[in-house]
């Protein structure tokens, strides 16, 4: 493997830097345990992620107008509450219910990582999510972004090429000087086609401990990089442990 001559690193972040089908599980149980529902949490989970793509693509397809990320979890949220006999919730259990996904966890290997990428490249997530949303999770988890980038900054949501390219000219970088890391292959063709570097992580346990078994690894070949994890990628990229 040549590693690649980049001054940037930019994220993926639900999947890849953040777990976040853990983290719709415990707080759907916690409103469960008050409000004495009986859901299947973790289908609830998986359900909701399922209507990312779609949500996002009608945008893409110009159906509806630009809307961040919270007012798209919140339309599918609405028809979830119905499909999964979800009645009788007030309104500010649903916002904070919709909210969730400012409140996901990282990998446990995410942060110290990041850690050890930051002295040596400016790192940054480059997510669907919008930027209050990321700056919320940052904050809370304590995730150490240089700064936050978003889809939103283009009004554009990955895959589309503009959605990659306006962060970087942010940056005042050339595609190339940049490295796209995610657990996703869809998101990294999509950023090499636009001229990034890419990097692969493996999170085979995205989707839950039981599709882990399925969870197929790309050949070492398939991208700049190709990594366990992010303290591997960092292993990978040369950046020593913090003494």
């Amino acid at each position: 493997m040549t590693v690649p001559d980049v001054d940037a690193l930019v994220f993926d972040v639900f999947g890849t830097v953040v777990d976040w089908r853990s983290g719709v599980v415990r707080d759907g149980r916690r409103l469960g345990e008050r409000r004495g529902l009986d859901v299947d949490w973790a289908a609830f989970a998986d359900a909701w992620r399922e209507e990312y793509e779609p949500s996002m693509a009608r945008v893409r397809r110009g159906e509806i107008p630009w809307r961040n990320l919270d007012a798209l979890h919140r339309e599918s949220l609405e028809d979830l509450l119905d499909r999964f006999g979800l009645e009788g919730l007030t309104d500010e259990e649903v916002e904070h219910l919709n909210r969730v996904w400012h409140r996901l966890d990282p990998w446990s290997d995410s942060i110290p990582g990041l850690e050890r990428l930051r002295p040596h490249y400016v790192i940054a997530p480059l997510s669907n999510g919008h930027v209050r949303l990321l700056t919320n999770m940052a904050k809370r988890a304590g995730i150490p972004w240089d700064l936050i980038l978003s889809a939103e900054l283009s009004g554009h949501y990955k895959p589309d090429e503009a959605a990659y390219l306006t962060p970087v000219d942010l940056l005042d970088l050339e595609p190339d000087e940049v490295l796209m890391v995610a657990a996703h292959e869809r998101d990294l063709d999509a950023a090499r086609e636009a001229g990034l570097h890419t990097a692969y992580v493996h999170r085979p346990t995205e989707w839950g401990p039981e599709a882990a078994e399925d969870a197929e690894r790309p050949d070492d070949s398939a991208y700049d990089v190709v990594a366990e994890d992010v303290l591997d990628l960092a292993d990978r990229l040369g950046a020593p442990p913090i003494a």
